[in-house]
């Protein structure tokens, strides 16, 4: 007898507590409720049953604050609990962490369970999701042809873009044959690939009138669609599996109107901002290229044939000027040598000098008439005619070339043009102020930037931003 454990009471009801603490934790449960008391404290106490088995209940003031009903007897609730037993009787009990009324909750279960397979599948992933285009042309909306989110979508399209074409692909959004016809629709719209994008939605709802927006063979049909697919269920607080599949999720179906339009105010104002800052800088290259086309002209004005032409025949006038007063120095030279010597002749009565006087004065006249005038002015036109010839090519070549590097600079400007540049595929990215943004540091997130591009602009707020 000494050998074997003797618990206490309180030592028995302590191990049992533990132990069905351990072995079961959390579990969820459904019942009825009965013998449902609330005292002054806040709790609340009451039995769940079942058509053959009760067990007590306890949910404390901090949970049952947040439960969305008052609790009644005879109403049949889900609730999750964790199993335990009150010491003090040794009463096998439930603490009851949330309630739910047993549609609504079994519902909540189904899609708990579903969101966590189908994201276990990878089917939320963000890097997965498509980019709705930046300039949408035709749109397609998956929803019920008389509800009222059609007619909100159609008149916030209309208001904003009324040149989007719109297709409509019919289908019940409420009820058990909505499943089928929304796949159906979303499958359609992919094989006809008639639309840029879709909207698949409907207005609010209870859960159970939104659960076929959270069925799998909806969710793996958006999925599996090219075409990007913008979730739009419910008001705001309602949220689906759809909207974790979606490539996008609105918040309502207006919302979803406004994301796949464009403003055409506020984008014609845009372009008509931007096509001014382009005039601008095409004004102030064309005055600068004008200025060196100024320049270039100057150059060739200077170079010009004729220019070069005055500029010879100056030159030959100076020429002439100085051959004729050499001549006429030489002439007066010999002169005055002539007229020396018949002085010293008349003086000197040997005839032998004045012949030798007499032959050095034919010799001069020979050696000047052997370079006439007239011979040298031949000369000099010769080469300012050879010089005229030269000069020509040159200035032509000149001149071509000019207008090579001319046409070249045209070329390079027009290249350099930003809508040639946008036209490529390329966008200029800015703050609301206008600043173009060059590095990350000049953004944060949450913030609206605007994105230039060939034929349009898009208003996008910045969800993350990623280091390089």
């Amino acid at each position: 007898m000494s050998e074997q454990l003797i618990y206490s009471v309180t030592q028995l009801n302590q191990s049992a507590k533990r132990m069905l603490e351990t072995q079961f934790g959390l579990v969820w449960l459904t019942g009825e409720i009965s013998n449902f008391t609330q005292p002054v404290s806040g709790h609340w106490y009451l039995t769940l049953k079942d058509e053959n088995s009760q067990v007590r209940c306890a949910m404390f003031r901090m949970k049952n604050a947040r439960v969305l009903f008052q609790p009644k007897n005879g109403m049949q609730v889900l609730v999750r609990a964790n199993v335990s037993l009150y010491e003090a009787r040794g009463d096998y009990q439930l603490i009851i962490e949330s309630m739910q009324t047993a549609g609504e909750g079994l519902l909540q279960q189904k899609f708990d369970a579903l969101k966590m397979k189908l994201a276990s599948e990878g089917l939320f992933a963000q890097n997965l999701k498509k980019k709705l285009p930046h300039f949408v042309k035709k749109v397609g909306i998956v929803t019920s042809k008389t509800g009222a989110a059609l007619q909100d979508i159609l008149n916030i399209l209309k208001r904003r873009d009324p040149t989007l074409e719109i297709i409509i692909y019919p289908t019940s959004v409420q009820g058990k044959e909505a499943t089928a016809e929304i796949v159906q629709m979303i499958e359609l719209a992919n094989q006809r690939e008639e639309v840029d994008v879709l909207i698949v939605g409907r207005g609010g709802g209870s859960l159970e009138d939104l659960w076929c927006f959270n069925e799998e063979s909806v969710a793996r049909a958006i999925y599996n669609s090219f075409l990007p697919i913008v979730s739009a269920v419910g008001h705001e607080t309602d949220i689906t599996i759809a909207d974790f599949v979606a490539d996008m999720r609105a918040p309502t179906p207006s919302a979803a109107a406004e994301l796949v339009s464009r403003d055409k105010k506020e984008l014609s104002q845009q372009i008509v901002y931007y096509q001014q800052r382009l005039e601008m800088a095409l004004d102030r290259i064309f005055n600068h290229k004008l200025q060196d086309l100024k320049q270039i002209r100057l150059r060739l004005q200077n170079q010009h044939p004729l220019r070069q032409l005055r500029f010879q025949q100056d030159y030959m006038q100076q020429l002439t000027y100085r051959l004729n007063t050499a001549i006429k120095y030489l002439l007066e030279k010999e002169n005055y040598q002539f007229t020396t010597l018949n002085e010293r002749l008349l003086k000197n009565p040997l005839q032998y000098r004045l012949q030798k006087n007499k032959h050095k004065i034919e010799i001069q006249q020979e050696r000047l008439y052997k370079i006439p005038l007239f011979y040298f002015i031949q000369q000099q036109r010769q080469y300012l005619l050879q010089s005229k010839i030269r000069l020509n090519t040159l200035v032509k070549n000149k001149i071509d070339k000019e207008q090579y590097t001319l046409s070249k600079l045209c070329a390079n400007l027009d290249g350099l043009s930003p809508l040639k540049i946008l036209s490529r595929g390329y966008a200029i990215a800015e703050t609301k102020k206008g600043i173009i943004i060059r590095n990350i540091n000049q953004v944060n997130a949450n913030e609206t930037i605007r994105t230039i591009i060939s034929d349009g602009i898009i208003i996008s707020k910045i969800d993350e931003i990623r280091q390089r």
